[in-house]
């Protein structure tokens, strides 16, 4: 009798556990999408419309982009894919019983390689077919200009990444305090603003471990991004920020703002070299405070989102046609 019972409970869980892991196979998943629209058609009249949407989806979907190691410009993420949801977009323009891409609802799909499937490797740029900047602001100095362009980017609902050093964390609780309650992204820019190039393995993972530990006590985060200071690294500090949980961030574009160029020149520069995806590199100057809101202006006249560097590198798309759902 017991070993009936246990064969009937073993034969029932091998069904279930089939079951769950016919259902996680993307083909599986494909097929059963599939089947439900199928289904679903007759269940709605089996109308013209809803055929329309099945028979039209592939011209507007997208598939995913992996992330890639590029010669140049080395790690560079990937974007997911489109796919409709034909029975929701056939609920939004059922009302109005036409086909209008308008209305056309989107799932967003992963791609197989993501960022971090990749190898530790600076990133430089985002990529190409996101039409999406960043603002990354590296702090050691300049507490004057801050404010002020704190208030340029709330003004223009921007959000930036400011990579903070360490030391300048310690002795500026409230300016720091101050770019959180705006709404920024923060990154590790280092303790004391080395050439991390320079440095042992050991004052490396010091440099990094001393800004996050501060920047987690002062503001209640752990970073993901960190910037070396001047942009100097080698494979060592790039290899060591990933076994902390960070990826190292360069730029594509730099203001060179310490320089104190013509304001509107800096963000003429700028404007011009931007392209999507690309990370540009200022610092809190006068030059940047002065230029920095028409810069935010051009590059959103050119068509570009800006979000942080977050925003950036994630593998999310940006909807870009008014009245869709992408989810």
């Amino acid at each position: 009798m017991m070993k009936k019972f246990i064969l009937q409970w073993s034969t029932f869980l091998l069904v279930i556990l089939i079951t769950f892991v016919s259902v996680q196979n993307p083909i599986t998943s494909s097929y059963i999408q599939q089947l439900k629209e199928e289904a679903v058609a007759p269940a709605s009249g089996t109308t013209d419309l809803f055929r329309e949407i099945a028979d039209r989806k592939a011209e507007f979907e997208e598939a995913p982009v992996n992330a890639r190691v590029d010669k140049v410009w080395k790690s560079v993420p990937g974007l997911n894919g489109l796919s409709v949801d034909v029975e929701a977009s056939y609920e939004k323009m059922k009302p109005e019983g036409f086909f209008n891409e308008r209305k056309l609802v989107y799932r967003q799909n992963r791609p197989e390689v993501t960022l971090d499937d990749l190898p530790p490797n600076p990133v430089f740029k985002g990529n190409e077919q996101k039409p999406m900047v960043s603002l990354m602001v590296n702090v050691a100095w300049g507490n004057e200009y801050l404010p002020a362009m704190l208030k340029t980017m709330q003004e223009h609902d921007v959000k930036s990444t400011f990579f903070l050093d360490g030391s300048w964390v310690k002795n500026n609780p409230k300016l720091a305090k101050m770019i959180i309650e705006e709404g920024h992204e923060i990154g590790n820019h280092a303790y004391s603003h080395p050439d991390m190039k320079q440095l042992s393995n050991d004052r490396i993972r010091e440099e990094l471990e001393k800004t996050t530990e501060i920047i987690e006590a002062t503001l209640n985060l752990k970073p993901h991004w960190f910037a070396p200071p001047s942009g100097s690294f080698r494979q060592d500090v790039v290899d060591i920020a990933a076994d902390m949980g960070m990826h190292t961030v360069m730029w594509t574009v730099d203001t060179i703002d310490w320089r104190q160029p013509p304001p509107d020149q800096m963000a003429d520069k700028i404007i011009t070299k931007s392209e999507a995806g690309s990370l540009v590199l200022m610092h809190p100057t006068q030059s940047a405070q002065q230029g920095l809101e028409e810069m935010i202006t051009g590059l959103k006249e050119k068509g570009f989102h800006i979000g942080t560097v977050s925003d950036l590198l994630s593998e999310d798309r940006i909807m870009v046609r008014q009245q869709q759902t992408w989810y």
